[in-house]
């Protein structure tokens, strides 16, 4: 379904971006204008690939690639989470470092900070992080099973969560997000659920539990807030990503709707013979349009879109949030 209606809301499939320049894509945040920034995790090349993302299909374009595999600065072991603050700065979690490394927009490296350890400030396999309309981060400390709060240097203020499945417990928690009130919602990996806590890192509620109906995930990795309050859930193991409303009641489930190849994928067929007629023999091309384990949602609250990393076919599918939509009326 490429356009849904559900729940006075309005979802319209938009396109896919993806092929082979984003191999190893684990997951994106949001700069200015039409830039986003991609972490690619490879076993020999990890970097940040800067790439546009217009509303046209086949506007996408490669702007820069920074970061290199090593231990020093600037340099990644195991990449797992992006974020940008206010002056375009991009943070970047890696779990075999256990640190933040930091950099410009066009990639030069400022500093880093945290290192192994349970202590404040210090880390055991951080992976998501999010940042706050005050530039404050939050980090999912993933092995710690907490999340840390800290400044854009790394100076920490609180931590939340302990190991466990009890209210405000985590158990390898990974993404994570902020709402506009500054509410924190954590994918809580191992939990099969959803929790939100307040900006002081009180519980507030979570959603979710082990299946693979509604209200229910299989080990959830990310999680995104629109304006409106909508929770978007990404369903690992379900191969989906579910809708909740502001109240966690259940809106709908997005499996895949990429039809059309992305500009650069569509290259790749056309450039290589075999693949071209290998397509042409399969009876449905269906379940290439699904997603399979997808492993990131952002929202994109300026363009009103749904962007979701769909890794293990190298690209991203976008959803568009419609206001004001005008449903025809047919007399067939």
């Amino acid at each position: 379904m490429l356009t849904r209606i559900v729940a006075d809301r309005v979802y319209d499939y938009s396109h896919v971006v993806g092929g082979r320049q984003i191999t190893g894509m684990l997951t994106l945040t949001l700069g200015q204008d039409d830039d986003v920034f991609v972490l690619l995790r490879r076993p020999q090349n990890s970097n940040i690939t800067k790439i546009t993302i217009g509303q046209t299909p086949g506007d996408e374009e490669i702007l820069t690639q920074f970061g290199t595999r090593g231990a020093g600065g600037g340099e990644f072991m195991w990449p797992a989470g992006v974020a940008v603050d206010s002056d375009e700065n991009v943070y970047v979690t890696d779990e075999w470092l256990h640190r933040v490394s930091v950099f410009d927009k066009d990639g030069a490296f400022l500093r880093m900070f945290g290192g192994p350890g349970s202590g404040p400030g210090q880390f055991n396999r951080p992976s998501g992080i999010a940042i706050d309309d005050n530039d404050d981060l939050y980090v999912s400390d993933t092995l710690n099973h907490r999340v840390q709060k800290l400044d854009k240097f790394g100076n920490p203020s609180i931590a939340f969560g302990q190991r466990g499945d009890g209210d405000g417990e985590l158990n390898a928690p990974w993404g994570l997000t902020v709402d506009s009130c500054g509410c924190v919602y954590v994918a809580d990996h191992k939990n099969h659920r959803i929790q939100k806590f307040d900006a002081d890192g009180e519980f507030v509620f979570r959603l979710g539990e082990l299946g693979d109906g509604e209200m229910q995930f299989d080990h959830p990795t990310d999680v995104a807030v629109d304006p409106e309050g909508d929770i978007y859930v990404c369903d690992w193991v379900n191969n989906r990503v579910q809708a909740y409303d502001a109240d966690a009641n259940y809106i709908t489930t997005f499996s895949g709707d990429a039809q059309e190849l992305s500009k650069w994928q569509h290259e790749y067929v056309l450039s290589n013979p075999d693949v071209y007629k290998a397509r042409r023999r399969v009876y449905s091309l269906e379940p290439e349009w699904r997603f399979a384990l997808p492993m990131a949602v952002k929202f994109d609250p300026v363009k009103s879109r749904l962007l979701v990393v769909d890794p293990q076919r190298w690209r991203i599918q976008i959803y568009n949030k419609l206001d004001n939509y005008d449903d025809p009326q047919f007399n067939i």
